[in-house]
């Protein structure tokens, strides 16, 4: 193949009698022949008069009912051959489906490579990085530390992931770490990670100007979930290293954030423990009181997300910011409502909610309100505290919300994210394994509100 990139050619059944007379006889001839249909999906290499490889057909689709068609040419990537590729002709979103292209050529390649190289989407631009392929290589990146198994990316490792950050964008970070938490008043951070060979800490971290809006993300940064001493099923723990998506999700933004040089004073809290098994470990019906003084009963072991983000929550309100969004993998009550591939959020900002639901329509990354419905808060009720973390009574999401939201009253607005985090099947897009989800539509959301001052 040359070093010129050859041309996608993107076709309809509405637009194919316009392209056939475009891509020149030879190769309209040749598809026929070989019968192309133009449907969703469907690839078809085309040859020169010479027989040597001219460019390529690409079925896209005409209907709606499926939002990530907008990112279906990420199908070209397992369907070209290797090579430099460009967009003869305009998609219907270019932006989405140059991103698809993007993500769908992900790879977990820590132990197997990367493999065969494959093609690669050439885009002119004259202005500095295309922001397409910054988008791309953060969910990538953040993609990588969810598909990380949990004996490599141990508490201090993912810590160092918010150091590297740290050191290449000149923010300002801290740690504290361990029996520390406590002199700190941090106490259900620690009392989650406690049991675990390495100890628990939560991360800290400030880029932008001060004076400018306060932004922070709060990102669940459990590496490995056993349930503790309510343990997990084995079947149950089997994606438990990816309960840590929260943090990746956080860290994604974070990083996007400052890569585009938004104007806000963002902040990064990261508690980061492994909820294990020992003679430390918490138990059901312990009573632990909280940063903000509110008493927690434990109610269940395994749901132990929500400590820690509610002590970070707590802490991040100090501060009075403008917003928050914090983001967990947090009940299997939001796959049974909502499956896996639409994450569900909860905010008391009206205003806010249809910002973000317009945004991840925007650039297919959604996200679906549940309410914060107040007749259930009385569930929390414990007969020996302020609190019970895990109370019945079914509606898990919504109460797992509603809890977190009792430690959230500091931030003028705030909004939870129960992310999933992987993929279960492959898409267009990614394959099975490790996803961030919400990162791309609240970075559009954040684009909007508080563009870079060196921005037109």
């Amino acid at each position: 193949m040359t070093d010129t990139p050859l041309p996608i050619w993107f076709v309809s059944a509405s637009t194919w009698e316009r392209v056939r007379g475009e891509i020149g006889e030879v190769a309209a001839r040749f598809a026929e022949a070989s019968g192309f249909k133009p449907t969703a999906g469907r690839t078809q290499l085309l040859p020169d008069a010479d027989g040597a490889l001219a460019g390529a057909l690409f079925g896209e689709s005409e209907k709606d009912d499926d939002p990530f068609e907008a990112l279906g040419a990420g199908r070209l990537a397992s369907a070209l051959p290797a090579g430099p590729w460009r967009f003869a002709n305009a998609p219907r979103n270019p932006a989405l489906a140059a991103l698809g292209f993007r993500l769908a050529l992900y790879k977990y390649a820590r132990f197997k490579g990367e493999g065969a190289p494959g093609p690669h989407l050439v885009v002119d631009h004259d202005d500095g990085p295309e922001p397409i392929e910054r988008i791309a290589a953060a969910i990538n990146a953040g993609r990588d530390l969810v598909n990380t198994p949990a004996n490599l990316l141990t508490p201090a490792a993912l810590e160092a992931e918010a150091q590297r950050l740290a050191d290449a964008t000149g923010a300002e970070i801290v740690s504290i770490v361990g029996d520390e938490l406590l002199a700190r008043n941090f106490p259900l951070i620690h009392a989650v990670g406690v049991a675990a060979l390495e100890p628990p800490r939560l991360v800290d971290l400030h880029w932008g100007r001060r004076d400018a809006p306060k932004v922070t993300l709060v990102g669940k940064g459990v590496v490995f979930d056993t349930g503790g001493l309510d343990i997990k099923p084995s079947a149950g723990m089997d994606l438990m290293k990816k309960d840590m998506g929260g943090a990746a999700t956080a860290i994604t933004l974070a990083r996007l954030v400052i890569e585009a040089g938004l104007d806000v004073r963002l902040r990064l809290l990261l508690p980061i423990v492994e909820n294990s098994i020992s003679a430390a470990a918490m138990r059901p019906s312990d009573v632990i009181v909280s940063r903000k003084g509110l008493s927690v009963e434990i109610g269940n072991t395994d749901a132990e997300g929500r400590l820690i983000l509610a002590d970070a929550l707590a802490y991040a309100g100090e501060e009075a910011p403008d917003l928050v969004f914090d983001f967990a993998t947090l009940t299997g009550a939001a796959r049974v409502a909502l499956g896996p591939d639409v994450p569900p959020f909860f905010t008391d900002d009206d205003a806010l909610a249809a910002e973000i639901a317009d945004h991840g329509r925007a650039v297919v990354d959604p996200l679906w309100r549940l309410p914060l419905w107040g007749p259930y808060d009385s569930l929390l009720d414990s007969k020996v505290a302020d609190l019970n973390s895990a109370p019945g009574g079914g509606a898990g999401s919504v109460t797992a919300a509603l809890f977190l939201r009792r430690f959230a009253g500091g931030a003028k607005s705030w909004a939870h994210f129960d992310i999933y985090a992987w993929n279960l099947k492959a898409r267009a897009h990614g394959p099975v394994g490790g996803e961030i989800q919400a990162a791309r539509a609240l970075f559009s959301l954040l684009s909007a509100r508080y563009p870079s001052r060196g921005a037109p």
